[in-house]
């Protein structure tokens, strides 16, 4: 006789680890939208860390997170769209918010956590994605 509680518990954890997946993928896209609002600005802070050819990594940058973030909502091509976004935040994550190096660091200190905190849930995404 199965406990029918044990499949409810299955289904409601299955529905709000689905919403968990689709808030943090918008998320993604919807930040990375952001910076395509305001491209300047982000070549010229992408040239400030001394990242090579800014002008095309900035705008290469938000599409990955762009379509990484949208395939992880809509759980399409996942293993790419999380491998996209785990490899997003592992190079930007200690390239462009390198607080150590900052005289000034509360905002870039705020941003790298930010960053781990979705680098971490990307590479839990990135697991369920290769399952």
């Amino acid at each position: 006789m199965a406990d029918d509680s044990t499949e409810t518990d299955r289904a409601s954890g299955s529905t709000v680890a689905s919403l968990g997946r689709v808030l943090f993928g918008l998320g993604l896209a919807l930040q990375a939208s952001e910076d395509f609002r305001d491209m300047e600005d982000n070549v010229e802070y992408a040239e400030s860390a001394g990242v090579p050819l800014p002008e095309l990594a900035a705008p290469l940058g938000s599409g990955t997170m762009l379509l990484g973030g949208l395939g992880v909502a809509l759980w399409r091509f996942p293993r790419l769209a999380t491998g996209a976004v785990v490899t997003f935040l592992a190079i930007v994550t200690p390239t462009m918010h390198d607080f150590w190096n900052e005289e000034d660091a509360s905002g870039e200190r705020l941003a790298f956590f930010g960053n781990l905190t979705m680098f971490g849930a990307a590479l839990a995404f990135f697991r369920k994605a290769y399952r």
